[in-house]
């Protein structure tokens, strides 16, 4: 068993949050506007320090990162389906892994990190039950068009280059809130 807080070069992660083929086994997502009525390409500014901590907010399938007040990124995800819905809470970031390897929960079989793999090019992980992981992570190029809805086993999925974006402001220990809806300040 590995210590789940030690990324580890080739960690296995088993993760019943991935909605790997969720399309090809026929699950329901919940219906959603589409993603190019929402905002969809990230606000960034140049990173100049590190965020000290992250908000995902349900209702609007985004993550904020922020260096305490300053908001140094947003980007567009993907929840968690009904009946694996992402946990709301306030948790910590645990674990980060590049180039993470995902073993399938329903066979074993294992798939290579890679842009095409289920987990994507990295793992920012922020809830455990003693079983389960839940964390953002990448999702492949084809799959892109689920991003603004309701479709993972409770992970939270981004486009590759966004989750590697988000992987280089936080470190293990940084606050993440996840609501289900923020009240906007001007």
């Amino acid at each position: 068993m590995y210590n789940p807080i030690t990324p580890l070069p080739a960690l296995i992660l088993w993760l019943a949050c991935v909605s790997f083929a969720m399309t090809s086994l026929g699950s329901p997502s919940q219906a959603q506007p589409p993603l190019s009525s929402r905002t969809t390409v990230a606000t960034r500014q140049t990173p100049t320090s590190l965020a000290t901590h992250l908000v995902l907010v349900l209702g609007e399938r985004k993550v904020y990162a922020y260096h305490g007040k300053t908001l140094l990124a947003s980007y567009p995800v993907a929840i968690g389906k009904h009946g694996w819905e992402t946990p709301k809470g306030n948790f910590t970031v645990i674990q980060m892994v590049e180039n993470p390897i995902w073993e399938n929960p329903w066979n074993g079989s294992h798939v290579p990190a890679s842009v095409n793999s289920p987990l994507g090019v990295r793992w920012i992980g922020f809830w455990r039950d003693g079983k389960n992981t839940i964390g953002f992570h990448g999702t492949p190029k084809k799959d892109e068009h689920l991003l603004g809805k309701a479709v993972s086993h409770g992970c939270v999925r981004l486009r590759n280059p966004d989750v590697t974006a988000l992987y280089e402001v936080v470190k293990p220990g940084i606050p993440v809130s996840v609501v289900q809806s923020q009240a906007k300040t001007y």
